[in-house]
């Protein structure tokens, strides 16, 4: 038994510093897609990201998105800000004016590559509350990533879609306080089958989980960054003015 596990050991140690020297040459490539930058100013933050979804201005709640909800503050973070305004006139199902912003680049993990997504957030966790910031394929659908969402029960959320009922989710309760700034950080890799991709997600520094998405290499996807209300959150919501805080985001390539 204690040379088996001897063996066992031996091995485990082996494949350690393979695992830990392949990040380490993969990352000498670095390039920067989006610097940590983006929101030092309201051009800056315009030249990299554009407002609403790249499909229209509503999705899969209760909210209409208009450019003038979605605000940088102070020239140091995005501000997505969600006003109650009852049944609107042109579409009764429509019950918020809130923003979305998506970026003007594609993103793909190329065989052999990664990218890393990362920024901090103040999210709302309160019932009706639906941020999120993900990922969701250019054509067709899916596939996607959540890189993080909340949906009003006091957790966050991290999931991939590989078919619509083929999801790897987890739930897990978000730091307090809420209105503090938590930083999430997701590591997408190219699998050695050339098609898997591999999501590492971190919250505050920390691995919360690894999920993985199939057929992923080499599909394009948007980046977005979304208040959604009502909708997977909850039947009512708030009726006071809320808000969703992006600060530092950035979005690095490790592709070749």
């Amino acid at each position: 038994m204690a040379a088996r596990l001897f063996v066992l050991f031996a091995a485990i140690a082996a494949a350690m510093p393979s695992a830990s020297m392949r990040e380490r040459e993969l990352k000498k490539r670095a390039t920067t897609l989006i610097p940590d930058t983006c929101f030092s100013s309201q051009s800056t933050f315009e030249s990299y990201f554009s407002y609403n979804y790249p499909w229209g201005d509503t999705h899969n709640g209760a909210a209409l998105m208009k450019a003038s909800q979605a605000t940088i503050i102070h020239d140091a973070y995005l501000q997505l800000q969600s006003n109650y305004t009852g049944p609107q006139s042109g579409d009764s199902s429509l019950q918020y004016d809130s923003g979305t912003v998506y970026a003007k680049q594609h993103f793909t993990v190329e065989a052999g590559g990664g990218l890393d997504f990362q920024a901090n957030f103040v999210a709302p966790v309160a019932e009706g509350c639906w941020p999120a910031f993900w990922l969701t394929a250019v054509e067709g659908w899916p596939p996607e990533i959540d890189l993080a969402e909340w949906k009003g029960t006091g957790k966050i959320s991290f999931n991939t879609f590989n078919t619509s009922s083929e999801v790897a989710a987890l739930d897990v309760t978000y730091p307090t306080p809420t209105t503090a700034w938590h930083t999430i950080l997701v590591e997408l890799r190219a699998g050695d089958d050339g098609s898997t991709v591999q999501a590492k997600f971190y919250m505050n520094g920390n691995l919360v989980t690894t999920q993985y998405g199939a057929k992923m290499v080499g599909a394009a996807f948007y980046l977005i960054i979304d208040y959604q209300m009502l909708g997977s959150s909850g039947s009512s919501g708030p009726t006071t003015t809320t808000y969703f805080d992006v600060q530092y985001l950035s979005v690095v390539s490790y592709n070749p």
